[in-house]
């Protein structure tokens, strides 16, 4: 029990690190809180115009969901999951941000890649391509989300599909406001071309 909180408890203030609001301060471009969804993920960086810092905080926001697995399952697989359940909440919740946080989405596929890899490529590849061909990063989210639980139902013992599930239960809530965007017909799209 001891190792499953202290894996929760790590995996938590991991998932916590802000790494979009952090670059884009130290690169001398503003509190990314205050731009576009006012998130602080990949996402919300890429609309500073600045693609190297957007791909960097996606790298560096699916590393620490990998990270955390892995620290977590030194303890055993509940730790692991511990783990893998906390750095998204960490993630979407941080209480150094006063509990505003990013959405999650390249965590939760970091935290995919280390519990179940197959699960990870189909949804990534489904969110690569709804991005390529709709150019809206929420409507991506929202299908890669979809397609891990359903995949992780077929694929994967229950505990780790109802984890999968929650998660990805948590990155669908948490894109509440650009569901409505997108019904309205007014949700922001992405650029992926090099300028």
């Amino acid at each position: 029990m001891t190792g499953v909180i202290l894996a929760a408890v790590i995996g938590y203030l991991l998932g916590s690190i802000p790494f979009g609001m952090l670059l884009t301060r130290v690169a001398g471009l503003g509190d990314i809180r205050h731009i576009g969804s006012r998130s602080i993920g990949a996402t919300n960086v890429l609309r500073t115009g600045n693609k190297v810092l957007a791909a960097l905080t996606l790298v560096l926001d699916l590393a620490k969901g990998i990270a955390a697995v892995l620290i977590g399952s030194l303890w055993g697989a509940d730790a692991m999951l511990a783990a893998a359940g906390a750095v998204i909440l960490g993630h979407m919740f941080p209480v150094w941000l006063g509990f505003r946080g990013g959405k999650g989405v390249a965590t939760a596929l970091g935290v995919l890649l280390a519990i179940a890899w197959p699960v990870a490529v189909i949804a990534g590849a489904l969110w690569l391509a709804t991005a390529i061909l709709f150019h809206y990063s929420s409507l991506a989210a929202l299908v890669g989300a979809a397609a891990a639980v359903a995949v992780a139902a077929i694929l994967l013992d229950p505990t780790r599909a109802l984890l999968i599930a929650v998660i990805a239960l948590l990155v669908i809530l948490r894109h509440h406001e650009n569901i409505r965007r997108l019904l309205a017909g007014t949700e922001s799209r992405i650029s992926l071309r090099r300028s």
